[in-house]
């Protein structure tokens, strides 16, 4: 999937979409995609300004992302204005290694199982072949309210 393909399996845009491409996917059971950290992301002014760090709740949600990406693939449907996939919980979160601009992450996420519209994964972030973040992931099917 390209980003463009991304975009219409997310309602994330700028600046918070984390998912740059999927170059893998079997749907039901894993997908590897590629997050390209620049020095434009917005959140390096302040994260640190002499030492920038990607910040680790957003290598997180980079992750949950990527399991979006699964669960749409897994269900074979679309985002639409009546369906929300919420990030739930988060368990066993760790971090091995800082992620700085000009490193490639790769997110690798495999389903566990769902029950009841609450979906779980597991997911890994690595950059050059070393993990740098891994967790527990689980999100939720629930209606748009209006």
């Amino acid at each position: 999937m390209d980003v463009h393909e991304v975009l219409r399996h997310l309602p994330h845009r700028y600046p918070f979409l984390l998912v740059d491409r999927v170059i893998e996917c079997t749907p039901g059971e894993s997908l590897v995609a590629i997050k390209n950290v620049t020095i434009n992301e917005p959140f390096f002014p302040g994260h640190f300004p002499h030492h920038p760090v990607m910040p680790g709740v957003l290598i997180l949600e980079a992750l949950a992302q990527a399991c979006g990406l699964l669960t749409f693939r897994t269900m074979d449907v679309l985002p639409d204005d009546d369906t929300i996939f919420y990030f739930v919980g988060i368990d066993n979160a760790r971090f091995k290694q800082p992620v700085m601009p000009g490193d490639q992450m790769r997110l690798e996420v495999k389903y566990v199982r769902s029950m009841r519209g609450v979906w779980k994964f597991t997911g890994e972030a690595k950059v050059d072949g070393k993990l740098a973040a891994s967790a527990d992931i689980m999100c939720a099917q629930r209606e748009m309210k209006r």
